[in-house]
């Protein structure tokens, strides 16, 4: 028991030491993960970023008592449920996120699992007698014997992603010799210096969330205009709107000021405006007009006839 109790303090210090070291963390799925492929996860972070695994209750325990110092941690509390694990960095999310990924190892169905991708069985030769055609009739596949050998006519989408494996599906990709899945850690959430949120948003592009934030922000404005409660999305329109009614004053009467001052000048003298504008549209036009010349000049020299007409 003392043992025991060794290692787990041993552990809530070095996970007390994670959360004081780094301001992000990747909570990461573990399934169907063996120890030999994790070895080689820890390895290729190393320098990067610190795996750390762990029972629930006692992860639980130690960010619970962290969180009393460092409120922001509660939201770590809801992402520690089922086999998971924290990735602790300071460096690119995205990068160490990608380089996680990339960490897979093929693997064959299992029965009773649930396919975690689309399995495809290709077309072609098996290399199996005839002998074992009754077994792709039971499974639905049209086959043909070739040179002594059972021979697939067309691809077969065996198994959908989410449906559940079975012990023929596992048999006849046994036969086949085929691996159809790839197994590794799983990115499930992310915490970000005291924000947490869905790991599918470090998919997104420097537009995208330009793009979504710039949304947000105009909505903000609009129910801030619609209320009448000034904020700082609605203060620009705010603004501009003041601008416009001070111009219809100063147009409106004799007072002006130096923004206002064009305004009065072009309702003043509304040709002086439009003559300027022709007369810089004019230069490009006249420049064109030698040329047009010339080419007519060259062109009416034989005036549309050959010297044999």
């Amino acid at each position: 028991m003392s043992d025991r109790r060794a290692r787990k303090e041993k552990y809530a210090a070095t996970l007390v030491e994670c959360l004081g070291k780094y301001k992000n963390v990747l909570v990461v799925g573990v399934d169907n993960v063996g120890s030999n492929q994790m070895q080689k996860c820890r390895i290729a972070l190393r320098g990067k970023a610190q795996v750390l695994m762990g029972k629930n209750t006692l992860m639980r325990k130690v960010i619970r008592e962290e969180a009393v110092k460092n409120p922001a941690l509660e939201a770590l509390m809801a992402f520690v449920y089922g086999n998971v694990g924290f990735v602790f960095t300071n460096n690119n999310l995205s990068d160490i996120r990608k380089q996680i990924l990339e960490n897979k190892v093929p693997a064959a169905a299992k029965s009773g699992t649930f396919a975690p991708a689309d399995v495809y069985v290709p077309a072609g030769p098996t290399g199996m007698d005839p002998g074992q055609t009754s077994f792709f009739q039971a499974l639905n596949i049209a086959t043909k014997i070739v040179k002594g050998t059972i021979e697939i006519l067309n691809e077969v989408h065996l198994i959908k992603t989410g449906d559940k494996v079975t012990t023929s599906h596992v048999a006849l990709l046994g036969k086949l010799n085929i691996n159809p899945f790839f197994y590794g850690f799983k990115v499930l959430s992310v915490y970000e210096d005291g924000t947490a949120y869905d790991a599918s948003i470090l998919d997104m592009s420097q537009d995208v969330l330009m793009g979504k934030f710039m949304a947000g922000v105009s909505k903000m404005a609009a129910i801030s205009l619609a209320i009448g409660i000034p904020s700082a999305a609605s203060l620009p329109h705010i603004v501009a709107g003041g601008f416009k009614k001070l111009i219809a004053i100063a147009l409106a009467t004799e007072i002006t000021f130096k923004e206002a001052q064009q305004f009065k000048d072009f309702l003043a003298n509304p040709g002086a405006f439009a003559a300027a504008a022709p007369a810089a549209s004019a230069k490009p036009a006249a420049a064109a007009a030698p040329a047009k010349k010339e080419e007519s000049e060259e062109s009416g020299g034989d005036m549309g006839f050959s010297l044999f007409d």
